[in-house]
């Protein structure tokens, strides 16, 4: 079983910088509470071919994702796979940014969440925690974006 869920939101900055703080990727932290740290190889710009390798938490249990860009078109498009083995996988997500106006930018982040084994019987619960979760985490991305 797999499924979808995406956050959208609009940023009150130019969509350069929004690009740019996103596709850092080690700025995940600052808006995902899950992310506990972050590291990119190789180092330099984030290109199609970088990874991340990041550890998280969920529900309590902290897991080790690793995710390979797979396209990356600034300032408007980022997509990643996960190649990393665990019992819920994004197989595919990404970012569409579009300018919105004078100095403003929309975001919209999404992720096809993959059950494998036992993660066939968790992947509905995961989905159900990121679909709530999803109004809140395009806010979180936002203020985090216009803090930086």
């Amino acid at each position: 079983m797999s499924g979808q869920f995406e956050a959208t939101t609009e940023v009150d900055r130019p969509i350069e910088e929004v690009f740019a703080f996103l596709a850092a990727g080690t700025n995940d932290p600052k808006f995902s509470p899950r992310v506990q740290e972050i590291t990119k190889t190789p180092e330099g710009p984030t290109a199609v071919g970088t990874v991340f390798t990041s550890t998280v938490k969920d529900a309590g249990m902290k897991s080790a994702r690793r995710f390979r860009i797979t396209e990356f078109e600034p300032p408007h498009r980022i997509r990643w796979t996960e190649v990393s083995k665990n019992s819920v996988t994004a197989d595919e997500g990404g970012y569409d940014l579009t300018s919105t106006g004078d100095g403003t930018t929309g975001v919209r982040i999404y992720n096809v969440l993959t059950g494998h084994g036992i993660g066939k019987l968790l992947v509905g619960l995961a989905l159900g925690a990121a679909r709530k979760d999803a109004p809140a985490f395009g806010q979180r991305i936002k203020t985090a974006v216009e803090s930086s």
